[in-house]
């Protein structure tokens, strides 16, 4: 990575340039970074480009029509300006290597490689041009290799070079170079390309654009070929060993002026070594200084009890000056106890689990859900229901599908009083919201809620689901509106939505919308929801109360600086128990409990680092009786009492992560969705060791601890269903009772 730039300049808009990393169609690419500590990539326009007249107007209309679009594959535009001396454009910043850098240094793809990179390409122009849209610069450098598959960038560059217009066919010869460019170079033209591939990629490159297949059509055959799956990584040991360097080398690079603290120095990786995409994200969020304490023993301050001066979700008096870096130490002092810590902390150990059933299916899940008698297991092919106790497939699959696996910021499954809900896909429509009967496995009802908001406004906009859950009667759908056209910035408000269906029907009920709805919480009963919501910069962000009974009219509100984070779709960041709201305050080192239904503060309890390093609180969540709440802070797994917040056990992860760092509940990230759930007497969690512990909800000591050496790069996927938990690994699906036996 080189340092920026030729011209000395180290800032463009609100970014500080970290380093250039390629250039694309006579731009260059720079790894940068917000004043927030927010790792982007900016496209900087060469000054030719920039010069010619008509440029700026197609650039803002490229970048305009970039926002609308979204796939699996593809970067999207984040941040734009047309009218600045020097146009630029940011996307968000994605682990990886531009595939040209990486055969030049680490050589051709192998076979099973080269067709996940056509397969990943084909999708992304799929996606592309079933929107209208062109990309017209398919080629080496505007292809990104990440841990997840290939990524197209340079999106809002499409259609702003002046050149001729470009046509699908055009991208698809751009498709067809670029798999032939990372082949193998011993033979020439396309004998180059293995026998899988030969064909279709060779059709690529006909000269007569009407011979070409489409993006589609090679999707389709590279699908019917059903040829084995890559197990693991599909990327060279060294390729991903070069992506891990290259990416802690961004988080390591100081920002000019950007008022960031300390960083720890990228981690040495020797060359041949393998790398997982969990190695990137957790390399990824300490180099920018994101995590915070978490690798901290704890210790408590204040007595638990309401604040006289200041509200719920301030700093309040207690509170402590804090570093604004809010780095994390990169080793994990010793959990000492004090006199005024109270219970000992238990460092956890275990012994392994021992399986109750372990079985092979034809598709990898993308999604779970489970009851005490039936796991749903939701794959891009099918959805299937299997018998709890044994593994055994108990009812007709059905055709509703899901593409995308469930994440932090995807959660499209749900259950609830013997039903399961999921948004999904059909042969017929996608965006579907159905309701099975947990019982039969039939399908309870089906809607298709509308794709495009009906309400007011200049520009269209459309609905982004990334959240179901269900309280009561009610099935709630919750996301974001993506604005198809008009003015945007990253540094801008978001505007979420909440939609509320009839549970028994699927008949719509009621919707809201708005930039103080980002993160959203359901509790399993009552009336009264959560929103979180921050604005990207310094302001502070909000968590208000939304009344259900109300139609999803706004309660009380509490302001909390310090909070980036609430801007997060997908699983909640907050939690519910015993009518209280549970959230991060203070300078993200408080836990606050309100009533639900009124704002007001029951009690706040303080974590604080022994090492003196700055504490952030993960996500916490609660036991199924509502009595207990569990705080994740990094290494640490601390029990309160849901009553007055007073210190039940705290459970302490030893050894380190798959990167060599300290081992950290993945709770505590914010970054990996749902991380930790609860049985009626024990809780489940992950860590960064791709470890699942089982813990006694009584005494805070492990049950068990679960591994698989051949899991997915980025984990296996579990849901918790009466005392079992289920997981997927690739192609297997494995249940462990909550005791082991």
């Amino acid at each position: 990575m080189d340092q920026p730039g030729a011209d000395g300049a180290r800032r463009i808009g609100p970014y500080a340039l970290l380093g250039r990393e390629s250039t694309v169609g006579g731009s260059e690419v720079f790894a940068a970074r917000t004043d927030e500590g927010l790792l982007v990539r900016v496209t900087v326009v060469g000054p030719e480009l920039a010069a010619d007249p008509g440029f700026r107007d197609r650039f803002r209309a490229a970048v305009e029509a970039a926002r609308t679009l979204s796939g699996a594959f593809l970067v999207p535009v984040v941040d734009a300006d047309a009218d600045a001396p020097v146009p630029w454009l940011a996307t968000p910043f994605t682990a990886g290597l531009p595939l040209r850098q990486a055969v030049d240094r680490h050589g051709p793809l192998s076979e099973p490689a080269l067709r996940v990179l056509a397969d990943g390409l084909a999708r992304a122009l799929a996606a592309l041009h079933a929107a209208g849209t062109v990309h017209g610069e398919v080629n080496p450098d505007s292809v990104l290799l990440t841990m997840d598959g290939p990524r197209i960038t340079a999106m809002g560059m499409v259609g702003a070079t002046g050149s001729p217009a470009p046509s699908p066919t055009d991208d698809m010869f751009g498709l067809g170079s670029t798999v032939l460019f990372a082949a193998p170079r011993g033979e020439p033209g396309t004998d180059a390309l293995p026998v899988s591939l030969r064909d279709v990629i060779g059709g690529c490159l006909y000269p007569e654009p009407p011979d070409r297949p489409t993006a589609e059509q090679l999707v389709a055959y590279l699908r019917h070929q059903n040829l084995p799956a890559l197990a693991g990584s599909w990327l060279p040991p060294t390729v991903t060993a070069d992506m891990a360097a290259a990416t802690a080398a961004v988080g390591s690079v100081p920002a000019g002026g950007g008022g960031q603290g300390p960083i720890p120095p990228p981690p040495e990786i020797a060359a041949g070594t393998g790398v997982s995409r969990r190695k990137l994200i957790i390399g990824l969020a300490g180099g920018v200084a994101v995590l915070g304490g978490a690798a901290a023993a704890l210790a408590f301050s204040g007595d638990s009890s309401p604040a006289p001066a200041g509200r719920a979700g301030g700093s309040g008096p207690t509170a402590r000056p804090a570093s604004p870096s809010g780095g994390r130490s990169t080793s994990a002092p010793s959990a000492s106890p004090s006199s005024t810590d109270g219970p000992e902390p238990i460092v956890l150990a275990g012994p392994d689990a021992v399986k109750a059933w372990s079985e092979a299916g034809k598709n990898a899940p993308t999604c779970l859900e489970a009851s005490d008698k039936v796991v749903m297991v939701v794959t891009d092919t099918a959805t299937s229901f299997l018998d709890a106790t044994t593994g055994k497939s108990v009812f007709h699959p059905l055709n509703t599908t899901n593409k995308f696996r469930a994440s932090s910021f995807e959660h499209p499954t749900a259950y609830a009083d013997g039903v399961f809900y999921l948004l999904c896909d059909t042969p017929s429509q996608p965006g579907v919201l159905a309701a099975f009967d947990a019982a039969s496995g039939k399908v309870k009802w089906a809607t298709k809620p509308a794709d495009v908001d009906p309400g007011g406004g200049t520009h269209a906009a459309r609905y982004l689901s990334n959240y179901v859950a269900v309280a009561g009667n009610t099935v709630y759908v919750c996301g974001q509106l993506l604005q198809t056209s008009g003015s945007f910035s990253a540094r801008s408000p978001t505007t979420g939505y909440i939609r509320a269906f009839n549970a028994a029907t699927g008949k719509g009920l009621w919707r809201v919308k708005g930039t103080d709805i980002n993160n959203v919480l359901v509790p399993p009963s009552g009336s009264h929801l959560l929103a979180t919501s921050a604005v990207p910069g310094k302001k502070p962000g909000r968590v208000q109360m939304i009344d259900a009974g109300r139609k999803g009219a706004r309660g009380w509100k509490v302001s909390v600086p310090h909070a980036a984070y609430y801007f997060t779709t997908g699983w909640p960041l907050t939690c519910y128990a015993a009518g209280l709201f549970l959230f991060a305050g203070g300078n993200g080192d408080t836990l606050f409990a309100v009533d639900a239904a009124t704002g007001n503060e029951k009690w706040h309890q303080r974590f604080d680092a022994k090492n003196g390093d700055q504490v952030r609180i993960g996500a916490p969540f609660s036991s199924l009786d509502g009595a207990t709440v569990y705080v994740p802070v990094g290494s640490d797994l601390a029990a309160l009492a849901v009553a007055d917040g007073t210190l039940r056990w705290v459970a302490v992860l030893d050894g380190a992560n798959d990167m060599g760092g300290s081992n950290l509940f993945n709770a505590s990230l914010r970054l990996s969705g749902k991380s930790a759930q609860c049985s009626a007497d024990t809780v489940f969690a992950t860590d960064s060791a791709k470890t699942l512990w089982a813990i006694d909800a009584a005494t805070g000591r492990a049950r068990w601890k679960y591994r698989d050496p051949g899991q997915p790069d980025v984990g296996f996927m579990w849901t918790v269903g009466g005392d079992r938990v289920f997981i997927a690994s690739h192609l297997t699906m494995t249940a462990i009772a909550a005791h082991g036996r």
